[in-house]
């Protein structure tokens, strides 16, 4: 006789096996040419991961851009915008030169991407192909990004770059909605690369290795990496400053992120006593009442700091008096232990193309 649990496991199991079976239809469709792969007239690398939540997608796609950006190519990032309260099909987030939409029109992570890569194009839309000819008709675009892109096989990739949280072995178990994949595991040998994220604890890092080479016959080339917080940056105004500032500051956390654990350790790496938290859920649309309801029990356990993540602090500013200095996000960026070389070089042979848009 089964348990309620075990019932529900069951069932989960079940009505999972469906789902699996029509991703590997899917995917089956287009790698042997049934279904209809576009390409682009320019290079396109994706970044994006086998399941569902937070592996680190937007610190590697901010990282990539950077790279590509300062070798002096014109980098496009296309995301799809999720929970974005825009509902044109494109939306321009940003030309370059400036920022064209807000956070709740453009979905969180295409604003955080735009505000930390000033020099590229980022748009958003459902469907990547067509996303991309709207920016290529609009700018001299030479390099495209696509941002959690590794399930949108209607567009042709020249990169495919795989995120694996190392903290997160168990995602990789099961298909939704028994597990947390998005398609099966054997996928992974569409990667071109993959980069174990989180990756602090060695032992971890085998765990999820191990389950993908369980799962593909030759693994690619694997990089691993780490988040550290490079920077403080006020809610209340423009200043920013090292995250050694906050050293044994008692601090109050809120966020809204799929990895609200991941989020805390960093902060606490800097040393800072954390005394109290708030986690709402990933993508979480903040209400004054809830900025105030977090002031208030921030001022009430005596916390010299509340930190938030770079991705809810758009949110939060607007609630916020701009006389508040005791609110700051906290920026990350990408320390590489292992394979950034190799990344680099395959990043940078991605062959420029004679089509680069109307505009080149």
């Amino acid at each position: 006789m089964l348990t309620p649990g075990q019932r529900a496991t069951w069932w989960l199991s079940w009505a999972a096996a469906p789902y699996a079976a029509g991703m590997r239809v899917r995917n089956f469709g287009y790698e042997h040419g049934w279904l209809t792969q576009r390409r682009l007239p320019v290079p396109v690398i994706s970044i994006g991961n086998l399941t569902v939540g937070g592996t680190g997608k937007t610190p590697i796609v901010i990282e990539v851009t950077q790279w590509l950006l300062s070798a002096g190519r014109r980098v496009a990032v296309l995301s799809r915008g999720y929970r974005r309260t825009s509902r044109e099909s494109f939306l321009l987030v940003s030309d370059a030169r400036e920022i064209l939409a807000t956070q709740e029109e453009a979905g969180d992570e295409p604003c955080v991407i735009a505000q930390r890569c000033r020099r590229a194009v980022v748009a958003v839309g459902a469907d990547r192909y067509r996303s991309g000819r709207r920016v290529l008709e609009q700018a001299a675009v030479d390099c495209i990004v696509l941002d959690d892109g590794f399930q949108h096989l209607g567009l042709h990739r020249d990169v495919n770059v795989l995120l694996v949280d190392a903290t997160d072995a168990s995602g990789l178990e099961q298909v939704l909605p028994a597990g947390r994949l998005r398609e099966p595991l054997t996928a992974a040998r569409r990667a071109t690369a993959v980069i174990v994220t989180r990756a602090e604890m060695p032992h971890q890092v085998d765990e999820v290795l191990t389950r993908l080479r369980s799962a593909v016959d030759t693994l690619p080339m694997t990089a691993q990496v780490v988040f550290q917080a490079v920077e403080l940056v006020s809610l209340a105004g423009q200043a920013s400053r090292s995250p050694d500032s906050c050293r044994s500051r008692a601090a109050f956390l809120v966020s809204g992120v799929g990895h609200p654990a991941s989020f805390r350790a960093t902060v606490e790496k800097l040393g800072v006593t954390v005394i109290g938290e708030a986690a709402y859920p990933d993508h979480h649309r903040y209400s004054p009442r809830d900025v105030a309801m977090v002031h208030a029990r921030a001022v009430d356990l005596k916390a010299d700091l509340v930190l938030t993540t770079e991705k809810d602090a758009g949110k939060i500013r607007p609630h916020l008096r701009q006389d508040d200095g005791r609110w700051w996000a906290v920026r990350l960026g990408v320390e590489w232990l292992t394979g950034e070389a190799d990344i680099r070089k395959t990043l940078m042979n991605v062959r420029l193309t004679a089509g680069r848009g109307v505009g080149a």
